[in-house]
């Protein structure tokens, strides 16, 4: 029997795991001018952050296990954030617990890729985010990081990561090295297969990320890295590869390094809150956007409350608003499902046209994650035979109107009543991440946004 046959029976025994810019700068703004009580008086002035993007792009990582296939190849998009309470950085988040200039205590978590064959992705849906705490040291370019990290059934690891932020020309150049520490616990299932007991041990990753700006809020990102296994893991006879490769390439829209965003943040671009309320649909975006939509059978239906915090008032040049945006929502129980939560984070654009009354045209790319998978997904997922997954990919189409130009009432001219789709897909089976399924759910929802 090869070591291919051995291995696949225990791959699939792999369990998923359950969840899974600068600082926005407020300045007093002083005149020389002004005495100091007219100073002390003034209000704050907001300005858009510096570290804000998302972007998109082809994993491809080597499969260290011992299969016939030795490559596999992963979509992921990415998401970057950052203000005084928490940061988004690609395939990592944290919320500060503690920090200043130079130290922070972060409840964390970071995204863990398993590499095994395509064809069973779906089955194991073993790549997730874990949770845990990071101590992060910050100065100048040197960066250097400990975390200590859980999967969903508490198998522990942690590790230690230097790395440096470099900038030359167009180049941004982030060159890093990182020891993992891995319990025999995380050893034994994902490595030994729940057979072989390797015990705990010591890998090895060192890499290099790249951002390369193109033009304007245009960037390439090209990321290597390599990953040495320890002698006792490479001893398993469910490994076959000691050095696992990966590499990461596509494109991300972030701030123009060139023209460097300073500006205040009018009032009427500021920070929104929007409610909708939705109603499931089992139709595919490209009905729902023809106009051929059907109704849900069961009547499934949502509410939603998202807020959101303003990143830039153009792109391309352009007049267009992009936001950072992160929304609860609540599936309301029906004779076919249970009550479910569901939490989304993304970035979201606004493109206005002034009609006499103003339109807005909006689209938002993000992550989305359901305590249990809703009725109107599963089903669709059970008719073509998948695994459900509950972080898959997130979009959102909008279109709304300025209330107070439609009363011509000045008091609601930051009020918008609009139309948009909720949508959660996988990406057409190209991503690991979203269990590498094929559909997902859609719902059409009315809202209110208020700009503040």
């Amino acid at each position: 029997m090869s070591r291919y046959s051995r291995c696949i029976p225990f791959l699939l025994c792999l369990s998923p795991l359950t969840v899974n810019a600068s600082e926005n700068i407020e300045i007093e703004p002083l005149a020389a001018s002004q005495p100091e009580s007219a100073q002390q008086s003034s209000e704050k002035v907001k300005y858009f952050p510096a570290k804000w993007g998302v972007g998109i792009g082809m994993r491809r990582a080597d499969i260290p296990y011992a299969t016939e296939d030795d490559v596999v190849t992963d979509v992921m998009p990415l998401i970057e954030f950052e203000n005084d309470y928490f940061f988004i950085d690609g395939l990592e988040a944290g919320a500060h617990i503690w920090k200043n200039d130079e130290h922070q205590v972060n409840l964390y978590t970071r995204f863990r890729f398993v590499d095994i064959p395509q064809e069973y992705q779906n089955e194991t849906q073993s790549d997730a985010f874990d949770l845990g705490f990071q101590y992060r040291f910050q100065k100048g370019g040197l960066e250097a990081d400990a975390a200590f990290l859980s999967d969903g059934n508490k198998r522990y690891y942690g590790y230690t990561r230097t790395q440096y932020h470099y900038t030359t020309g167009d180049w941004q150049l982030n060159p890093y090295a990182e020891f993992q520490w891995k319990s025999d616990g995380f050893n034994e299932h994902y490595y030994g297969l729940d057979l072989i007991d390797p015990g705990a041990g010591l890998a090895f990753s060192a890499g290099l990320n790249t951002r390369y700006h193109l033009a304007s809020n245009l960037y390439l990102l090209a990321n290597f890295g390599v990953t040495r296994l320890e002698d006792d893991i490479y001893n398993l006879p469910t490994i076959e590869n000691q050095y696992q490769f990966d590499s990461f390439f596509g494109f991300g829209f972030y701030p123009d390094a060139k023209r460097p965003n300073s500006n205040p943040i009018p009032k009427e671009s500021g920070e929104f809150l929007r409610v909708a309320h939705g109603w499931a649909t089992p139709s595919n975006l490209n009905d729902i956007l023809t106009g051929n939509a059907k109704g849900d059978r069961y009547n499934n239906q949502l509410t939603s409350l998202f807020y959101g915090i303003p990143l830039s008032d153009s792109l391309f040049t352009l007049p267009i608003d992009l936001y950072f945006t992160a929304g609860g929502v609540w599936h309301h129980d029906s004779e076919v499902q249970d009550n479910i939560a569901e939490g989304v984070i993304g970035v979201k654009a606004f493109y206005t046209l002034d009609l006499g009354w103003r339109f807005r045209i909006g689209v938002a790319e993000g992550l989305s994650y359901v305590s249990e998978v809703t009725y109107i997904e599963g089903s669709e997922l059970d008719e073509k035979d998948y695994r459900p997954s509950k972080l898959l990919n997130y979009l959102d189409f909008s279109f709304d109107v300025n209330i107070g130009d439609v009363f011509n009432h000045a008091p609601l001219q930051n009020a918008w009543l609009g139309y948009s789709i909720h949508h959660r897909s996988g990406i057409f089976e190209t991503s690991s991440a979203f269990g590498r399924i094929k559909g997902g759910s859609n719902y059409n929802t009315v809202y209110v946004q208020w700009h503040f």
